[in-house]
């Protein structure tokens, strides 16, 4: 059975989603659970971009042990000089750059407006030059798909000439249909001098729904490697989701004999991580881990699954690690025991760490009593989120009813200045957001405002993503409470507080200016 190489890029692809940003410790911890969840190669960012993308490659190199890190590098050389002093302390067996270049005809003319021999001159200068610091380096043709055969297999052959150890072939824009991706596939494995020597990986985006199809056809006509992400984020419409990808070879070995190293029993786990941390929720019915995938309404689904399960379910909950039995903790419950079951899910902490999540959860533990698997999801990412010493909610007071007219007031802090306002709204959300936007002078456009529940029950938390549009800039930010309306407000200001930081108007530590 041919086993087949996941190569995760979440931290890095995925990250690109928008409002899905990660702070370097949420980074690292995702990490953390993409090693224990057994995938090959962790992309873990683009180093030139940013100083803090630079700090989280470096932090997530050092974190863990077994996969290869990949960094990100146009070829450029600055890029590369970044992705080395990124990766230069992880052994040379388990780092790797990953360069790009985009090859077909309209990128060609309008990106980069070069001509095909520059393009094949820059593929040989700088793999070539990547390859003085790496010995495990990946080439991309960006827009792979949309570019003609013939000169795709010229830019592939210069690429391993020049010291490419993997080949990757990117549907950048999810074009491809699945029997023309695997003809792609099966043409340069024929074509390209030298491919059987290198690994031939896939990077396939789902702009028409078609990311796990193309990558199925990829592996079926000779790939040896998938690119993929958690819960299928990533630019636009995603990436092929490793959870589905995974899946059906586990679930159709009979016609795909094809394995991974992948720990199925930690993809839900996983995936409930990154729902935290991200704030981006799979619809209900997403493939695999969506609320609906072991669920059945209908009474004749209800019947067969009763007398048999396999009637209607290809998988048990038990195979990706989902348990009907989510009630974990209590405000009784010690260190050792919360220790133990986020150990189970692949969730390691340094002792500081653990202690700042042991406090929430004895604190949420003494408000609500019974503590879910979500709730510990939930406190870990925002322990691990970097923390914005802005504006605080001292506290707030809600009017509201049927027959009254939502008010809210509302007391801010900070260092030693404080702001109170009150207003009145079309609710009580509405209400404190008018109260806040009153308190600090601000009138931002709510553009996005999600709300879930966290855990399940009448005292469940509410978790609240929004984004504000300030000065034509948008603003992410998240809260978490047993009451929505705090959690809402707790989300407000969190977005408020980031804009006030990127305009100095605040100091990032605590302050105004």
């Amino acid at each position: 059975m041919r086993r087949i190489k996941i190569f995760d890029t979440t931290l890095r692809d995925g990250e690109q989603s928008p409002g899905a940003s990660m702070s370097i410790e949420e980074k690292v911890e995702m990490a953390l659970m993409l090693e224990d969840l057994g995938v090959d190669l962790i992309e873990a960012g683009f180093p030139v971009s940013s100083p803090v993308q630079f700090e989280a490659v470096k932090r997530v190199a050092s974190a863990v042990q077994k996969p290869i890190v990949v960094g990100l590098a146009r070829c450029v050389e600055k890029d590369i000089d970044a992705a080395y002093e990124a990766l230069k302390d992880r052994p040379k067996d388990k780092r790797m750059i990953h360069v790009f270049i985009a090859t077909s005809p309209i990128h060609r003319k309008y990106k980069l407006r070069m001509e095909k021999e520059e393009i094949l001159e820059r593929i040989r200068r700088y793999v070539g030059y990547a390859k003085q610091f790496f010995d495990l380096v990946e080439f991309s043709a960006e827009d792979a798909s949309r570019t003609e055969v013939p000169f795709l297999i010229e830019a592939y052959k210069t690429a391993i000439e020049a010291g490419a150890t993997t080949i990757n072939v990117p549907d950048t824009v999810g074009y491809a249909l699945p029997d023309e991706f695997g003809e792609l596939i099966k043409t340069l494995r024929e074509g390209v001098p030298g491919i059987e020597k290198v690994d031939l990986s896939v990077h396939c985006h789902n702009d028409l729904g078609l990311a796990v199809a193309n990558s199925l056809a990829a592996v079926q006509n000779g790939a040896t490697q998938v690119e993929v992400t958690l819960n299928g984020i990533g630019e636009r419409a995603g990436n092929c989701a490793l959870e589905e990808f995974v899946m059906i070879l586990k679930v159709r070995k009979d016609k795909l004999p094809y394995e991974t190293g992948i720990k199925t029993e930690l993809i839900y786990p996983a995936s409930r991580l990154l729902t935290h941390i991200t704030g981006l929720i799979p619809s209900r019915n997403k493939p695999i881990v969506g609320e609906n995938v072991f669920l059945h309404e209908s009474g004749i689904h209800q019947d067969g699954v009763l007398k048999h399960r396999e009637t209607y379910e290809i998988m048990k909950p038990s195979d990706i690690g989902r348990s009907s039995e989510t009630l974990v903790l209590g405000r009784h419950s010690g260190k050792h025991a919360l220790r133990k079951k986020l150990e189970t899910y692949g969730i390691k902490l340094d002792e500081e760490t653990f202690q700042k999540v042991f406090e929430k959860f004895t604190e949420l533990a003494d408000r609500k009593k019974e503590v879910y698997d979500d709730d510990l999801f939930s406190i870990v990412s925002e322990v691990l989120r970097e923390p914005i010493n802005g504006y605080k909610l001292v506290h707030f007071h809600v009017h509201t009813g049927n027959t009254l007219l939502p008010t809210a007031a509302v007391v801010l802090q900070v260092g030693n200045e404080k702001r109170e306002a009150a207003e009145a709204g079309n609710g009580p959300v509405d209400a404190i957001f008018k109260a806040i936007d009153k308190a600090l002078g601000i009138q931002p456009k709510l553009e996005e405002y999600i709300i879930q529940a966290v855990g399940t029950g009448k005292n469940a938390q509410g978790e609240v993503k929004l984004t504000l549009r300030i000065d034509n800039e948008l603003y992410s930010g998240r809260g978490v409470s047993t009451d929505i309306v705090e959690a809402s407000a707790i989300a407000y200001i969190n977005a408020i507080n980031k804009y006030l930081i990127a305009k100095g108007l605040l100091r990032k530590n605590g302050g105004a200016e």
